[in-house]
């Protein structure tokens, strides 16, 4: 059941482009980009195309995505899915698993193929949806 507080209205999603990724399983995924996450494809969908006015290739970006295999029902794990570390609360995690599963990826556009941009590294799945891009301020 989702719970809305009184005057609020539910927060509605709008993916705006998907991860094109060589990883296709969760398992076979990097915990972070750091951790030798390969470059991907971001193809951002044509009706936001006009919001990548202004970025460039060299760019720094933070890549805001829905962890559509995330199970929204956790709230506790072992970090890093780590068994020998003590349960945690998934708010003091990086768990993909917890009630609104976004992923922040800090990436660098290496090209950019009309509203396709070669991102990385990034260690999202093929097919993971892209929610938001903002640049990373100094």
């Amino acid at each position: 059941m989702t719970v809305t507080p009184p005057g609020a209205d539910a927060p509605l999603l709008r993916p705006i482009g998907v991860i094109r990724s060589a990883i296709t399983a969760r398992g076979d995924a990097p915990k972070q980009g750091s951790e030798g996450a390969p470059d991907a494809w971001l193809e951002v969908y044509p009706w936001a195309a006009d919001g990548l006015d202004g970025i460039a290739a060299g760019d720094a970006l933070l890549v805001v995505t829905w962890l559509h295999r995330g199970d929204r029902s956790v709230l506790r794990v072992h970090p890093r899915g780590d068994r020998r570390n003590p349960v945690t609360g998934v708010f003091a995690t990086r768990s993909p698993d917890r009630p609104n599963p976004l992923g922040l990826h800090p990436v660098t556009v290496r090209a950019i193929d009309g509203r396709r941009l070669r991102i990385g590294p990034i260690e999202a799945i093929d097919g993971t949806p892209v929610v938001d891009l903002k640049p990373v301020l100094a």
